[in-house]
């Protein structure tokens, strides 16, 4: 008897391999093409679960949040409706309304750098299970033009999901930086603006919700290169920026637009000291964003420096707290790690004092770390503590100028 596959009933000679199973045998052709089917029948069923919604009410994303992210309670707030909205949005797109269509709201988190939007990002699709990636602006430029395309933003995308498709497609992805595409003048660019108004334009095509091809292993687009069709209409984009000296041009609009009866009145109720919370869709217009990339980010929200109270409780109080990672690192080496209350008011002090906000807090740890991370389990040591005294010592002047700006 000649040893065929039983599916396309070709002998041994005839494939390159013929795998043999309990009554008969499959080649190598037949089984890659049954492994394909399998696949698209997953992912047809790697839809948007409406479940997910029961227990992630707006209520229950913010409570969420305040587990890994101190104060900001407006951007919060924003985000989680923003978020149930769109989830909700998938939940009903099978409920066919002719006189209602919603639309998705992506969202513009502005604030300085470490005060929390990547890590409210991140958060929620921990929450939410969903894939998530991170982009950085600066690297984007037009087709054709050093650096990488738009459509390396999806390539990431795909790649968190482990290439699903369908989960993709529900996915959140963040871009950092968005305010150093700005275009370079206040008027539209008479010549080629590469990293600032051609990515702007370039993005928005994701953020509108189109059918885009994407380069699996990411890279330039080539003719001849396959490519993985993927839609961002459920897509839910979240970008964020320091737009650093955007305050003026909301000091400018305010100025102005306060006048006639009552205008000192007014004019007193504005907090000068953080006019980041008065920000609105033509002050982003006046930084250098172009008019159609805000209407598709129509949920816009802002996020306040964090103040030394705030940084403090950074330090201590959330589940991934930098303090509770250290004790955990000490704790493995049978270290007993503790700090001073007089260390940490020092450390929020230097952060506070250049304007480092909550990520530059780890560098400053870091600095204060390194030796007794390296010393102490060497040593045998059972017992660590930090002192503000030793903190002094370990930041001293020359080191402290690293953070100037």
């Amino acid at each position: 008897m000649i040893d065929k596959c039983s599916f396309c009933e070709r002998d041994r000679n005839e494939v390159n391999m013929l795998i043999s199973g309990a009554e008969g045998y499959i080649c190598d052709e037949c089984a890659e093409k049954a492994m394909d089917i399998v696949k698209a029948e997953l992912q047809e069923t790697h839809d948007f679960d409406p479940e997910i919604l029961k227990h992630n009410k707006p209520k229950d994303i913010k409570r969420f949040i305040d587990q890994y992210v101190v104060d900001q309670d407006e951007a919060k707030k924003t985000v989680a409706v923003a978020v149930y909205n769109h989830y909700k949005r998938l939940s009903v797109k099978h409920i066919k309304r002719d006189d209602v269509d919603i639309e998705k709201s992506n969202i513009i988190l502005i604030g300085r750098t470490g005060t929390g939007k990547t890590l409210m990002a991140r958060t929620i699709a921990r929450m939410l299970d969903v894939p998530f990636t991170i982009v950085d602006a600066t690297v984007l430029t037009e087709a054709g033009y050093v650096g990488e395309d738009v459509e390396s933003i999806l390539t990431r995308l795909l790649q968190s999901a482990d290439y699903d498709t369908a989960s993709a497609e529900h996915g959140i992805v963040f871009i950092d930086e968005i305010d150093k595409i700005a275009r370079k003048g206040d008027n539209p660019s008479i010549t080629r603006d590469v990293s600032g108004e051609g990515v702007q334009q370039a993005i928005l095509k994701l953020l509108e919700g189109s059918v885009v091809n994407v380069p699996p292993q990411g890279g330039r687009k080539h003719p001849e290169q396959r490519m993985i069709p993927v839609n961002t209409n459920n897509i839910l984009f979240i970008v964020g920026g320091a737009f650093e000296g955007i305050e003026k041009n909301i000091a400018n609009r305010l100025n102005t637009k306060v006048v006639g009866y009552g205008a000192q009145q007014q004019r007193e109720k504005i907090d000068k000291n953080n006019l980041i919370k008065y920000v609105t869709s033509e002050d982003l217009r006046a930084y250098g964003l172009i008019p159609e990339i805000i209407g598709r980010l129509p949920v816009v929200s802002y996020l306040n420096e964090l103040s030394k109270d705030a940084l403090k409780r950074i330090l201590t109080e959330p589940k991934n707290s930098l303090i509770k990672q250290y004790k955990y690192l000490f704790e493995i080496d049978d270290i007993e790690f503790s700090v001073q209350k007089e260390a940490l008011d020092y450390i929020v002090d230097v952060a506070a004092k250049y304007k480092l906000g909550a990520r530059g807090l780890r560098g400053i740890c870091e600095n204060i770390m390194t030796d007794a991370m390296f010393e102490l389990p060497s040593n045998n040591a059972k017992k660590f503590v930090l002192t503000e005294k030793l903190a002094k010592d370990k930041l001293q002047i020359t080191n402290l100028e690293q953070y100037r700006k």
